[in-house]
C-alpha cells in the first residue's frame, strides 16, 4: 500500500479519442474507464481558458483522469476545445470565445452516447464552467459541477434554464478567487434553487495544493458514498 501522490496514475483502462464536430471539426481526446467491470458514473471535463493556458491536460483533469476510474469506478472524457493544444495533440479549429465551442460540448456528450456510457455529469473549470452552464442543459446530462466559475460567458437566462430544469448543480468556488468570490457567488446562483456553493477556504482560482478536496467534491456531488475518496492505493 501506497500514498497517492500527485503524478500517481492508477489502474484504468484508457485510449484516444476523436470528437466530431457538427462544423466538421476533429477534436483531442482521452477516454479513461475503470480497470475491471462497468463505470458506475461519466464526468466529462471542460477546461479552463485555452488562450490563458487551459486544456485537457490541466492539473486538476488529468489528476482525475489518473484516480477517478480506479477510486470511484467513473468513466472519464476529456478534450481539448477548437484549438487547443496539450501533450495529447491539438484540436482543429479557432477559439471562439465560447460560441462555436458549443459544437465542442455537444461532440462530447455524442461520444458519452455512442460509447454505451452511463448518463455524463459535466464536470467544468473556469472557461469550462461557462461552457457547462450555457450548453450543458441537455436532456442526457444527469448535472454539473462548477469549479472556480467566473460566470464570465454566462447570463441569467443560462442559470434560469438550469433552475428551470431542476438538475443538481454545484460551485466549488475558491475562497481567494480574482474572479468570483464565495459570497458573490451565492448571491449569483440563488436564481438556481437546487444549486450548492462549495466554499473551498485558502484556495485560489487555480486550486493548487486542493487536488484532494476538489475531487472529493466531484464525487460528493454525483455518488456520495464513495466519499471521502481513499487516499492511498490499493485502498484500505
Amino acid at each position: 500500500m501506497s500514498q497517492i501522490r500527485a503524478n500517481t496514475v492508477l489502474p484504468a483502462t484508457r485510449r484516444p479519442v476523436t470528437l466530431h464536430t457538427a462544423d466538421g471539426l476533429e477534436l483531442v481526446g482521452e477516454l479513461a474507464v475503470p480497470a475491471e467491470g462497468a463505470p458506475v458514473a461519466t464526468v466529462v471535463m471542460l477546461h479552463p481558458l485555452p488562450t490563458h493556458g487551459g486544456m485537457m491536460d490541466s492539473h486538476l483533469f488529468r489528476k482525475a483522469a489518473n484516480r477517478l476510474p480506479a477510486l470511484a469506478h467513473y468513466a472519464v472524457l476529456r478534450f481539448n476545445t477548437r484549438c487547443t493544444v496539450s501533450d495529447h495533440g491539438r484540436s482543429q479549429g479557432v477559439f471562439d470565445n465560447g460560441e462555436a465551442e458549443r459544437f465542442d460540448v455537444a461532440a462530447a456528450l455524442d461520444l458519452v452516447e455512442y460509447e454505451d456510457l452511463p448518463p455524463p455529469w459535466l464536470v467544468g473549470w473556469s472557461f469550462g464552467t461557462d461552457l457547462a452552464l450555457r450548453y450543458g442543459c441537455d436532456p442526457s446530462v444527469q448535472g454539473a459541477v462548477l469549479i472556480s466559475p467566473p460566470l464570465r460567458f454566462s447570463s441569467e437566462d443560462d442559470l434560469r434554464r438550469w433552475a428551470d430544469s431542476g438538475k443538481p448543480l454545484v460551485a466549488i468556488v475558491p475562497e481567494l478567487d480574482d474572479y468570483l468570490s464565495p459570497p458573490q457567488a451565492q448571491e449569483r446562483f440563488a436564481v438556481v434553487p437546487q444549486a450548492k456553493v462549495v466554499a473551498v477556504d485558502g484556495a485560489k482560482h487555480l486550486f493548487v495544493g486542493y487536488t484532494e478536496r476538489v475531487l472529493d467534491e466531484i464525487v460528493g456531488a454525483i455518488t456520495p458514498a464513495a466519499t471521502p475518496l481513499s487516499r492511498e492505493w490499493p485502498p484500505h
